[in-house]
C-alpha cells in the first residue's frame, strides 16, 4: 500500500508542479531541483510524522498550490516566488503553533475558498480538451485513458493517462540526438539554491493564497479524513512540522507541502492493515519512495521538456478535475451564498491581475465583500 501510495501522489500531480514552478520562473535545472525538494521534503515529513506518532499520516506536496502558480505566472522572477513559498512554510509552521492564526484559516468561508481553489483550477482543468482541439492524435488517446482508467477504479485514471502520454510523446514526438541517453545521465537532478526575495505583490497574489489554498483545500480535509477511520487528531504539531520541511525545501525550489486527504484515506482506511494500530507503516515506506522519486526526477523533467506544452498542461488538468468537481459543489451548494461565490469564481478563474497581485486574492476579497453587504 505504501508503494501504491506513493506512486499515485506522485504521479498524479508531478506534471501540475512542473508546470506551476515554470510559470512561477524557474529553469529546466530549478524546476528539476524544485519537484526533487518537494518528494524529498513530503516524504521525510510523513516518515517523521508517522514514526513519532504511530498514525498513518500522508504528506503531499500543495497540489493546488501549484495550480495557482500556473494561474499566477511570473511575479519579479523565481528568486520573489521562493520568498513566497518560505512566508508561505512560516505562516504554515504558524497556523500549527499559534492557535489564533490556525483559527483566521479555518474562519474563511467555505464556499469562498472553495470558489478561489476552483477557478484556480478551471484553467488547467480545460487543459485536455485544448490539447484534444490542437492535437487530436495525441490528445485523444490521453483523454481516452483517463476515462478508461477510471472506469476501471478511481485511482488508476490518472495513472493510465500518464502511461498514455508517455506512449504518445515516445511514439510521436521527434526526439533530438542524444535526448533518450541524456535520460538516463540526468535522473539525479542537481539541488539549485536560489538566494530567495520578497515583494508585496509576491506576498498577496502568491504566498497568502498558497497558504489559503493548502490549508482549506490540504490540510483541513486531511484531518477531515484521519477523523473519519477512527483516530485521535492533534492537528496543531502536524500543520508546524509539514510547515518546517516546507521551510527546509523553499530556498531548492519547493513551493509547499502539507497533509494529504485523497493517499491519507488509502494509508489510513483497511486495505493498508486490518489492524490500525499497524497501518502507520504504509505512511513510512510511501515516505521512502516519495525520497526515492524525487531523487529521480530529473529524468521525470527531462522527459517532459520533450514533450509539446499542451500535452503536459493536459495530463496537468485531468489530474485535477476530481478536485476541481468537489471544489464546485462545495462552493455553491448553499444558496445564499452562491452569488458571492460566482463572484470569488470568476475573478480567481480570470487572470486578473491588479498592482501585480493575482485574482485569486482579489476574488477573495469581492466575494467577502459581496457577503458582507448581502448579510447586511
Amino acid at each position: 500500500m505504501g508503494m501504491l501510495v506513493a506512486f499515485v501522489g506522485f504521479a498524479s500531480s508531478f506534471a501540475v508542479v512542473v508546470q506551476g514552478l515554470i510559470a512561477a520562473g524557474a529553469s529546466e535545472a530549478q524546476a528539476a531541483s524544485g519537484l526533487m525538494a518537494a518528494s524529498v521534503a513530503m516524504g521525510l515529513a510523513g516518515i517523521v510524522l508517522s514514526l513519532w506518532t504511530r498514525l498513518p499520516l500522508s504528506v503531499a506536496w500543495s497540489t493546488p498550490g501549484a495550480a495557482l502558480l500556473v494561474t499566477t505566472g511570473t511575479i519579479g522572477g523565481f528568486e520573489v516566488a521562493v520568498g513566497a513559498f518560505l512566508l508561505c512554510g512560516v505562516m504554515l509552521v504558524l497556523a500549527g503553533v499559534w492557535k489564533p492564526l490556525g483559527r483566521a484559516a479555518a474562519a474563511i468561508p467555505a464556499p469562498l475558498a472553495n470558489a478561489m481553489l476552483a477557478g484556480i483550477l478551471a484553467t488547467l482543468c480545460l487543459a485536455p480538451f485544448r490539447a484534444v482541439a490542437e492535437m487530436p492524435a495525441m490528445g485523444l488517446p490521453i483523454l481516452a485513458a483517463w476515462v478508461i482508467g477510471g472506469t476501471v477504479n478511481r485511482m488508476l485514471a490518472v495513472p493510465a493517462a500518464l502511461v498514455a502520454f508517455i506512449v504518445v510523446v515516445a511514439v510521436g514526438v521527434e526526439m533530438p540526438d542524444g535526448a533518450l541517453t541524456g535520460l538516463s545521465t540526468s535522473a539525479i537532478p542537481e539541488a539549485v539554491f536560489v538566494r530567495p526575495a520578497l515583494t508585496m505583490q509576491a506576498v498577496l497574489g502568491i504566498a497568502v493564497p498558497l497558504f489559503i489554498v493548502t490549508m482549506a483545500s490540504q490540510n483541513i480535509p486531511g484531518i477531515a479524513v484521519m477523523r473519519s477511520n477512527g483516530y485521535a487528531v492533534t492537528p496543531g504539531p502536524w500543520f508546524a512540522v509539514t510547515g518546517v520541511f516546507s521551510l527546509l525545501a523553499a530556498p531548492f525550489g519547493s513551493h509547499a507541502v502539507n497533509m494529504a486527504a485523497i493517499t491519507a484515506a488509502m494509508c489510513a482506511g483497511e486495505d493498508a492493515h486490518p489492524d490500525p494500530a499497524r497501518r502507520y507503516w504504509a505512511a513510512v515506506v510511501a515516505g521512502l519512495f516519495y525520497v526515492l522519486f524525487g531523487l529521480l526526477s530529473g529524468a521525470v523533467i527531462a522527459f517532459v521538456t520533450l514533450a509539446p506544452a499542451v500535452l503536459v498542461q493536459a495530463v496537468a488538468g485531468l489530474a485535477l478535475i476530481p478536485a476541481f468537481s468537489g471544489a464546485i459543489v462545495a462552493a455553491f451548494s448553499d444558496a445564499e451564498t452562491r452569488e458571492a461565490a460566482a463572484v470569488t469564481f470568476l475573478a480567481a478563474a480570470s487572470g486578473l491581475s491588479l498592482g501585480g497581485i493575482s485574482g485569486a486574492f482579489w476574488g477573495l476579497l469581492a466575494g467577502g465583500a459581496v457577503m458582507l453587504v448581502r448579510r447586511r
